[in-house]
């Protein structure tokens, strides 16, 4: 039976998650007050610097795309209760693969060059996750403390192969060849840098979503995250899935490095990424570890990230209060939890 009109209320998630967004940007008001800015102004400009204009959303969508695919492979490993934080390694290695076979693909035909380097970035990022998920499993090494050593590992690897055997010979900086017209993923919107990759980062997430809760493995996957132990008990391979949420999450971040260098440097370069590995952390925490959420919560937060930056320069504030800004939007919305059980306990109350 239908409830009654009177007696609707909105979804407490929901609800929990757009008070606790009030909430966070009427403190960074405060703050900006404090310091003698008009908060609407300053507003203003983040949300039309990142939403307000076809290259603002162009540009968001453009920042989304590896913190999307980093997110959704962190998820998927949160899922199987794997703390695997190595995608920021996992994108350097995914992206010298994907440049180097786009850099060897003279005389192939066309088809076969964009496929065989994402292939390429996803084992690369593949296998180097599953390293970590071999010394968890093998030596019950914290991986933990294993994906973020291995990301300096990666990354400085990565180095010395720039400034060494894969270093472009024209060029004084650390950085590749630039990729023939055919290692490079097309442009979406002309003027601007949006490429194909963002229909990647949106297979990714559809595919992981009916993954988790529409395959066996997925469904394997959430028990061993849940309990392992119960999980053992009903016969499910506990040490094959949790080498699988190594594999998944290492592969989605390798596809990551794919899309940077291909979409948007169009070589490979020494600081591929600004962080983008460890800021998906944060997208999947903020997606509560579901692909299609992960996907709006790093869309979200490309936009936060680039309006904040506007707003630094458009209206004076401090590069500190921007970053306090978002800070303040992430804790907000990971403490959503306690709007959402409040809410919860209304309801039942009533």
């Amino acid at each position: 039976m239908r409830e009654p009109l009177s007696r609707w209320r909105p979804p407490s998630d929901l609800l929990g998650a757009v008070l606790s967004l009030v909430g966070a940007f009427a403190v960074g008001a405060a703050l900006l007050a404090a310091v003698g800015i008009n908060p609407i102004d300053a507003y203003g400009e983040l949300f039309e610097a990142a939403l307000g204009s076809r290259n603002g959303l162009a540009e968001t969508l453009l920042r989304a795309i590896p913190l999307s695919l980093c997110g959704i492979g962190i998820a998927l490993s949160f899922r199987a209760g794997v703390f695997n934080v190595g995608a920021e390694g996992q994108l350097y290695l995914g992206g010298i693969a994907a440049a180097f076979v786009g850099g060897a693909a003279t005389g192939w035909p066309a088809i076969f060059v964009l496929p065989a380097m994402a292939a390429a970035a996803a084992l690369a990022g593949g296998l180097w996750s599953a390293l970590a998920g071999w010394l968890k499993l093998k030596f019950r090494a914290d991986e933990l403390i294993t994906t973020i050593m291995l990301n300096y590992v990666a990354i400085y690897f990565v180095a010395y192969l720039l400034h060494g055997p894969l270093k472009d010979p024209n060029s004084v900086l650390a950085q590749t060849p630039r990729l023939p017209d055919v290692a490079r993923l097309p442009l979406l919107l002309a003027g601007s840098r949006l490429h194909a990759g963002i229909g990647l980062a949106v297979a990714s997430a559809i595919l992981a979503h009916l993954f988790l809760w529409r395959r066996t493995n997925g469904f394997r996957l959430r028990v061993v995250g849940l309990n392992p132990r119960a999980a053992e008990n009903a016969g499910l391979p506990v040490r094959g899935m949790i080498a699988l949420s190594f594999v998944l999450c290492g592969a989605l971040s390798g596809l990551a490095g794919f899309a940077e260098v291909s979409g948007v440097q169009r070589r490979m370069i020494e600081n591929l990424s600004p962080g983008y590995g460890y800021t998906a952390i944060m997208v999947a925490l903020l997606g509560a570890t579901n692909p299609l959420v992960v996907f709006v919560a790093a869309i979200f937060f490309a936009a936060l990230q680039i309006g904040a930056t506007t707003m630094e320069s458009a209206v004076g504030a401090p590069s500190a209060l921007t970053t306090i800004i978002q800070a303040l939007v992430v804790l907000f919305l990971l403490a959503r939890s306690t709007a959402t059980l409040w809410f919860a306990r209304a309801g039942r109350a009533t």
